[in-house]
């Protein structure tokens, strides 16, 4: 499969309450490492097999949630290809310098229909710590914590996902790989620019602009209970799994930073190509597709959200 224009997830900027036990958190119990601070107090973090400079960006503010998340375009000039057509679509766009984040070239800003800032951009440096590349071992720094691979998806809650879902395929070049139809109407999709089962989710929501977790790709299903036996030895508050989803075949858990802000950590899912119908769930069997072996929803999983 050509990959071209909208690549993948590039990073997430979340708000944090704590810094030092967002970064605590995020380092030693996730996974990742610190890349660098700059100057206004955001922390850039990064997992060990990620090679541009940062992924995960921290924010200190007064309450959680997220600030946008960022896709990563395969050249400079898909960044004026997308602008024209984001614009004709009708969406405001804003330009964000080289710099404004370090080792970032620069991007360009909108916000859609949910309320989510999304941004755009093509050049970053690479940082350390990341893969060899001349005769790689499986790892090079040894793994610690949960062992997150990559930051790996995002879903966000907010209103008018529909007209997410018209914007996303028509203007960004997404495939929709799954979507949940209720008898009022569309409840969720789960949208890939590649050949992941998703890439970025949506669920609605009548308050705009929330976050319900920040996910992180681990190795396979054992990785996933190790992540259990840490959550558990460190008393991380958890809201279900280890479990499995219907929707995207993913092994799972769902757990919270000390800020509120929920994380998950993922392995598995299907492998999709851009022939593939989009596969529907309906009211009947919504607890299944969320949820695979319990077969029904628990309410925090649908209710909390920063």
């Amino acid at each position: 499969m050509a990959i071209s224009g909208v690549l993948r997830p590039g990073f997430i900027q979340i708000r944090v309450l704590d810094m030092p036990a967002a970064v605590e958190h995020y380092t030693k119990r996730v996974g990742l490492h610190q890349v660098t601070e700059g100057p206004d107090g955001r922390v850039y973090l990064k997992a060990a097999d990620e090679f541009d400079h940062h992924s995960i960006v921290l924010r200190r503010a007064d309450h959680a949630g997220v600030d946008m998340m960022a896709f990563k375009c395969l050249e400079d000039a898909d960044l004026d290809r997308f602008e024209k057509r984001i614009a004709d679509y009708g969406y405001a766009v804003d330009h964000v310098k080289a710099g404004d984040q370090p080792g970032l070239g620069r991007r360009i800003g909108f916000t859609i229909a949910s309320g989510h800032r999304i941004e755009l951009f093509a050049q970053s440096e690479q940082s350390d710590p990341m893969p060899r590349v001349h005769n790689p071992d499986v790892w090079e720094h040894e793994p610690h914590g949960m062992a997150a691979r990559r930051f790996d998806h995002a879903l966000l809650y907010g209103p008018d996902i529909e007209r997410n879902l018209d914007f996303f395929t028509k203007v960004l070049d997404f495939k929709c790989a799954e979507r949940v139809d209720m008898p009022d109407g569309l409840l969720a999709i789960w949208l890939t620019c590649g050949m992941k089962a998703h890439d970025l989710a949506f669920v609605k929501h009548p308050e705009p602009n929330k976050l319900h977790h920040v996910s992180f790709d681990l190795e396979n299903w054992g990785a996933v209970g190790h992540a259990a036996d840490i959550i558990t030895r460190y008393d991380i508050s958890i809201d279900i799994g280890p479990t499995r989803h219907g929707i995207t075949r993913g092994q799972t858990i769902y757990f919270f930073d000390p800020s509120g802000n929920r994380d998950e950590v993922f392995a598995g899912g299907y492998t999709y190509y851009p022939d593939l119908p989009t596969r529907t769930w309906d009211e009947t069997q919504i607890g299944k597709g969320i949820f695979y072996y319990e077969r029904q929803l628990n309410d925090a999983f649908l209710s909390v959200v920063t």
